[in-house]
């Protein structure tokens, strides 16, 4: 029975913080994210949580996997995990960053640190364990258009760049 919890417990925990990101940043978004100068190829606001739910699903079964197959929190799992938990925190740390405090430029910087952490998390899960490492593909999949996305808006609201301003 208490595995069942772990795999639960691990494949929930991304959801808390993506979960916290947009609760606290829900009323500003709308009115402020719609006056931003967008690509044509920006995906419509309703596929942001469809995405991100899927997305974070699969990214924290594939780290109980991980975890799973390192014995749990072992010295092996540090370096493998500890990459998992960087790229989280910096995943989290985005929709405040670019939402809450309207900095473009820190969200640029958070989400260029992030996708090398999100790589370097790959590249260590898939000699651990190539299923989880597979899981982690949409993700990076999603993570290049964000970024891009992200690099565009910064270029084109170069208003925006420093920060906060109404």
């Amino acid at each position: 029975g208490r595995m069942w919890a772990y795999t639960v417990g691990f494949t929930v925990l991304p959801h808390v913080g993506g979960f916290l990101g947009w609760f606290l940043n829900r009323k500003g978004i709308p009115a402020w994210y719609e006056k931003l100068k967008k690509p044509s190829w920006c995906p419509s606001h309703k596929v942001f949580p469809v995405a991100w739910t899927m997305l974070y699903t699969g990214m924290g079964y594939a780290s109980y996997l991980v975890w799973n197959d390192l014995g749990g929190c072992s010295s092996k799992a540090i370096v493998p995990l500890g990459l998992y938990g960087a790229q989280l925190a910096l995943n989290w740390a985005w929709p405040p960053l670019f939402f809450g405090a309207r900095n473009l430029n820190m969200a640029l910087i958070d989400i260029l640190c992030l996708d090398g952490l999100a790589v370097g998390t790959l590249c260590s899960w898939y000699r651990i364990n190539r299923v989880a490492a597979l899981l982690l593909l949409p993700y990076l999949g999603w993570l290049a258009m964000a970024t891009c996305l992200t690099i565009r808006i910064w270029k084109d609201n170069p208003e925006q760049k420093a920060g906060k301003s109404d």
